[in-house]
C-alpha cells in the first residue's frame, strides 16, 4: 500500500477562558485538512494533529483532557505510545488554558511549534519559523476579540509570513462553547471547512462572514421598533418577493428561505441585520 502524503500544515489550537471557548484553525497543501487536524470540546480542550498525522490523537487526546490531564502530559502520553511519533506533530490546549506542542524529529523541514498561555501553534514543511511566529504573535495581539476572529487573523498572518512552502489548498476553523451553537442545542459555534481552493484562508474568512450573518446575534438594545411606517415597508417588500398575507407569517417564511430565522422574534421589534438583508434583496 502506498504511503499517504504528510498533512503539511500550520495550525493553532487555542482557547478563550473568559468566553469559555476552545478552537482550532489550520491551513494546508492537503485536501480537506479539516477532516483530520482539528478537534475540540467545550470545557475540555483542543487538539491539532498533523504532519504524518495520527487521527486517533484527536479523540484520544480529548478523552485524556476530559479526565483532567494537563496538556503537556496529554502530548507526552499520546506520543510515547506511538511508534510513529518521530513523524507526528501535535498541539494541545487543556481546559485550564495550559498548552503543549510536539514536533517529531523526522518531521519535514521547516517544522516546529510555540506554546503559550491558551495556545499551541505549530507547522511543518514551512518556509521557516516565521510562519509559526506569526501565529503566536497574532494570537497575542488580538486578545479581547472573539476567538473565531482571532484564529482567522492568525491564519492570515501565518500565510502572509510564508505559510506552507508547498502552497495552499485547504483550511478549516472550529470553535466550541457549551450550548452556544445552533438554536442553543449544539456546542459547535463555528465549524467551517474549505476543502480545495486556490486561496483557502481568504475563502474561509468569507465563509465566516456569511456564518456571522446567518447565525450571529445582535444585542437586543440594537433591535429596531417596528412602527406603522416600517410595517408597511416590510409588507410591501415581502409582497414584491412573493411573501404576502399576515406580516408575521410572511416574514417568517421569507426568513426561513434565507436561513435568517434565528434572527427573528415576532414583528414588534426587528434585528437590523434582517432589515438590511430584506432591503438589499
Amino acid at each position: 500500500m502506498a504511503e499517504l502524503p504528510p498533512v503539511a500544515t500550520y495550525s493553532i489550537a487555542a482557547c478563550d477562558l473568559e468566553g469559555a471557548q476552545w478552537g482550532v484553525a489550520t491551513q494546508s497543501k492537503f485536501l480537506a485538512v479539516g477532516s483530520i487536524v482539528p478537534w475540540a470540546e467545550p470545557g475540555v480542550g483542543a487538539v491539532a494533529t498533523q504532519a504524518y498525522a495520527n487521527p486517533r490523537y484527536g479523540p484520544e487526546g480529548l478523552a485524556l483532557l476530559r479526565d483532567g490531564t494537563a496538556a503537556a502530559e496529554v502530548a507526552k502520553r499520546l506520543t510515547d505510545n506511538d511508534e510513529g511519533r518521530d513523524q507526528r506533530q501535535l498541539g494541545v490546549v487543556d481546559g485550564r488554558g495550559g498548552s503543549a506542542t510536539y514536533t517529531g524529529a523526522a518531521c519535514m523541514e521547516w517544522a516546529g511549534g510555540i506554546a503559550g498561555d491558551c495556545f499551541a501553534a505549530q507547522g511543518n514543511i514551512l518556509v521557516g519559523p516565521e510562519t509559526v511566529d506569526a501565529l503566536a504573535a497574532t494570537f497575542a495581539a488580538t486578545a479581547g476579540r472573539p476567538l473565531a476572529e482571532r484564529l482567522l487573523e492568525c491564519l492570515a498572518a501565518a500565510q502572509a509570513a510564508g505559510g506552507d512552502r508547498r502552497g495552499q489548498q485547504s483550511a478549516a476553523l472550529i470553535v466550541v462553547e457549551r450550548d452556544a451553537g445552533y438554536a442553543g442545542l449544539s456546542d459547535v459555534v463555528v465549524d467551517l471547512r474549505v476543502d480545495d481552493h486556490p486561496a483557502p484562508v481568504e475563502e474561509l474568512a468569507r465563509l465566516h462572514e456569511l456564518h456571522a450573518l446567518l447565525f450571529g446575534t445582535t444585542p437586543a438594545t440594537s433591535w429596531i421598533a417596528v412602527d406603522d411606517e416600517l410595517r408597511a415597508e416590510l409588507a410591501e417588500r415581502l409582497a414584491e418577493l412573493g411573501y404576502d398575507g399576515d406580516l408575521e407569517d410572511a416574514l417568517a417564511r421569507w426568513a426561513g428561505t434565507e436561513n435568517l430565522e434565528e434572527r427573528l422574534d415576532g414583528v414588534e421589534r426587528l434585528d437590523p441585520v434582517v432589515l438590511e438583508e430584506l432591503r438589499r434583496r
